[in-house]
């Protein structure tokens, strides 16, 4: 029988100060070693960066970012053809000479230039909507639990489909030459 004086090994001692209990694993805290004990990070230590403190925020960000640089080179393209047409009326350009007084080159940056401001102001709209940044954090959080394969597991599972489909192409190669074979000596040719 244990004696009932005996105190559990996890508990605190009871002329311990109160911040000064060990926790469950044995350490102590950040909070309770006191300042100066190099267990806290300052803000101008490396460790503590935007990026970890945004968690999963920062992949929003760079999908929103990622979003507005592929609005803007698709909407200049697309702004840049659509001068390109309005030049083959003759209406039009009779209508609006300035459209022919920029080269090509010209036309290509001013297009891009429009492309990349209507870009930013889209993604600005749609990133101020509380429902699609509410909606990306939550793909956002859901992709970062996702277990992805390790570069063994990818490199092995790449060389067994190779090896497989190259079993396969040769197993149907040498059916159609047999099948092939076969009908030339029924039918002839």
């Amino acid at each position: 029988m244990a004696d009932d004086t005996s105190r559990d090994e996890d508990a605190a001692p009871e002329d311990a100060p109160e911040g000064d209990a060990p926790e469950a694993d044995g350490s102590t805290s950040a909070l309770a070693a006191g300042p100066g004990s190099g267990s806290e990070l300052s803000p101008g230590d490396p460790e503590k960066g935007t990026a970890s403190e945004l968690g999963v925020e920062r992949y929003v960000h760079a999908a929103f970012l990622a979003t507005a640089l592929l609005s803007a080179y698709l909407l200049g393209k697309l702004l840049g053809a659509g001068w390109g047409y309005l030049l083959d009326w003759p209406d039009v350009v009779r209508r609006y000479p300035v459209l022919l007084e920029y080269t090509e080159e010209q036309r290509g940056s001013i297009t891009l230039l429009i492309g990349a401001v209507l870009g930013a102001l889209l993604v600005l709209r749609y990133y101020r909507r509380p429902f699609v940044r509410n909606w990306a954090t939550g793909v956002a959080g859901e992709l970062s639990r996702v277990t992805w394969p390790s570069k063994d597991a990818v490199t092995n599972g790449t060389v067994v489909v190779l090896v497989a489909g190259a079993v396969a192409t040769f197993y149907v190669a040498v059916l159609d030459r047999l099948w092939g074979y076969l009908t030339n000596l029924v039918y002839g040719t």
